[in-house]
C-alpha cells in the first residue's frame, strides 16, 4: 500500500487511476507514469494532453523529478502531479514549489517519517527563501524610516 501525502496530511490514494508508463504510452492516454531518467522533449505533447501525472523517484538523492515537474508546469500542464517513490519529509516543501500536488510514498517511509514531519512543511509558501528576503527587506525598511 502507499500513503498520500499533501497539505492535510496522511491519506491512502482513494482514486483508482490506471497510470500508464509513458514509454509505451498512446496518444489520448490520461494517467502517465514518467520515469525521472526520461527526455522530457521526447515525451512532452503526450504529457501535456493528460489528466494525471506521476513522476518516480527511485531515490531521495535523485533530484531529476523536481526538474520535470518544473518543466512540465512551466510548459503549462494543469493537471494533477504526483510525486512517487523515496521522497523524504525534509523535500516537501521542494516538492510543492515545483509543482507537485501531491507525493505519494510507501508504508514503510509513512511509518519512519510520520504526519508531523511532513506536516512540519505544509507551509511551504510561507517559508522560501523569497518570502524571508522580503521579510528581510521590511525590516530593513522600517529600521531606516
Amino acid at each position: 500500500m502507499t500513503v498520500l501525502v499533501t497539505d492535510t496530511g496522511f491519506s491512502r490514494p482513494t482514486d483508482a487511476i490506471d497510470y500508464v508508463p509513458v514509454r509505451t504510452a498512446h496518444p489520448g492516454a490520461q494517467a502517465l507514469d514518467i520515469p525521472s531518467d526520461i527526455n522530457l522533449d521526447d515525451v512532452l505533447n503526450l504529457a501535456l494532453q493528460a489528466q494525471d501525472l506521476r513522476i518516480d523517484f527511485p531515490s531521495f538523492a535523485d533530484g531529476r523529478g523536481f526538474t520535470l515537474a518544473s518543466r512540465l508546469r512551466r510548459e503549462g500542464f494543469k493537471g494533477t502531479l504526483r510525486a512517487a517513490g523515496h521522497v523524504i519529509a525534509d523535500q516537501y516543501a521542494m516538492a510543492r514549489r515545483c509543482g507537485f500536488d501531491a507525493v505519494e510514498i510507501s508504508d514503510d517511509l509513512a511509518q519512519r517519517q510520520p504526519e508531523d514531519q511532513w506536516l512540519a512543511r505544509a507551509n511551504w509558501q510561507d517559508n522560501s527563501y523569497q518570502n524571508r528576503l522580503r521579510g528581510a527587506r521590511l525590516s530593513l525598511n522600517q529600521e531606516t524610516v
